[in-house]
């Protein structure tokens, strides 16, 4: 039976990255929360290696810059790409690793997958990070195919936190019934078209965004579809210009695509969907979401080369951290902090 307690002082977090203390990060090395997180962080890539191992997935080595970007600003993309130079040749850092996972599974066509940093230009707040953790993986198939395996993936991530960490959590942060609820869930999570949800929570102010050509649900409207429906739930389908160009269509007026999110805890934990196999029906995509093909010619023309149906997701690592701890606030997440560091090179590095 869950233990449900206060949690205990010692594993609440220090709230260190919003000091401007230059000892914040002694407190942080000193604190049972930090010690708590790294230990979490290590079951996390273990499991991810052994479920990945266990489905034929391989991992991949692969780097940090970039210059095709995942989110390409426009329409549906809600961040932007970060800007560097790197031996006088500019670039990005990498926003996602999923455009060289496609390009891995036509190297080892049983799938690929990566967990590592992730950078994008947001302003960190309670759910977001301008750095974070990234777990992902490409797999042949379509985008059934993608959620039976984050289905069981996540469900393994869970029970072997339990497993390794479940009296600790339940001493030290109290309730760890989600944990147990998502480890023994045997059936498949609940699935709901976009259209779907809109009937289940349109009904409540500020749940549903209309942009015009394409609809979105909020935070509010994420946490409600999983009060109404269920805690683990997909939300698939979703209107085709409030996702990237490269989400295979889900109709043939491309009104929809066939993306997913997994919600669960504070809403959005993994990304997913089914890219376009077909050369043309990307070009009319990229045409569709405004984006300039050029930008993009080496992904088109793996697409027209090397043909293959695959499906992607993306899982922030940092986010499903917070619904382990039963935490609201992402940025007491990472073990080193880059929230509120100086714009300028500083006199002193006195931050790790």
């Amino acid at each position: 039976m869950s233990q449900i307690h206060t949690p205990q002082p010692s594993t609440v977090p220090p709230a260190t990255f919003d000091s401007n203390d230059p000892t914040a990060f002694v407190t942080a090395l000193r604190s049972p929360w930090y010690s708590l997180i790294a230990d979490l962080g290590d079951t996390v890539q273990r499991t991810t290696m052994d479920y990945a191992r266990s489905q034929g997935v391989k991992s991949m080595w692969l780097p940090q810059t970039t210059r095709t970007i995942t989110c390409p600003t426009g329409f549906g993309s809600d961040t932007e790409a970060v800007k560097v130079q790197v031996n006088g040749v500019d670039t990005y850092l990498q926003d996602s690793m999923q455009y060289l996972l496609e390009y891995g599974c036509r190297l080892t066509p049983g799938g690929c997958y990566s967990v590592m940093p992730s950078f994008r230009l947001e302003t960190p707040d309670a759910t977001h990070l301008g750095q974070f953790t990234h777990s992902e993986a490409e797999i042949p198939g379509g985008l059934d195919d993608l959620i039976r395996y984050v289905n069981g993936y996540v469900k393994a991530l869970a029970a072997a936190v339990l497993d390794e960490h479940g009296d600790r959590l339940a001493k030290g942060r109290g309730d760890i019934s989600h944990l147990e609820r998502m480890a023994g869930h045997s059936a498949p999570f609940e699935r709901v078209t976009f259209e779907e949800a809109v009937g289940v929570v349109g009904d409540v102010d500020g749940c549903v965004q209309d942009h015009g050509e394409w609809r979105s649900l909020t935070r509010k409207g994420e946490r409600l579809l999983m009060s109404r429906v269920s805690e683990f739930v997909w939300l698939t389908h979703l209107d085709t210009l409030s996702v990237p160009f490269y989400q295979a269509f889900g109709d043939d007026e491309a009104r929809t695509a066939l993306a997913a999110d997994l919600l669960f805890g504070m809403g959005e934990v993994v990304g997913s969907g089914e890219r376009h196999d077909d050369v043309d029906l990307l070009r009319k995509s990229i045409a569709l979401h405004g984006v300039h093909e050029e930008d993009y010619d080496w992904y088109v023309r793996m697409r027209a080369e090397s043909p293959m149906r695959t499906s992607g997701f993306g899982m922030g690592v940092e986010r499903f951290l917070m619904w382990v701890l039963n935490h609201d606030d992402i940025r007491d997440i990472p073990l080193v902090s880059r929230v509120n560091e100086p714009g300028a090179w500083p006199e002193a590095v006195v931050r790790p």
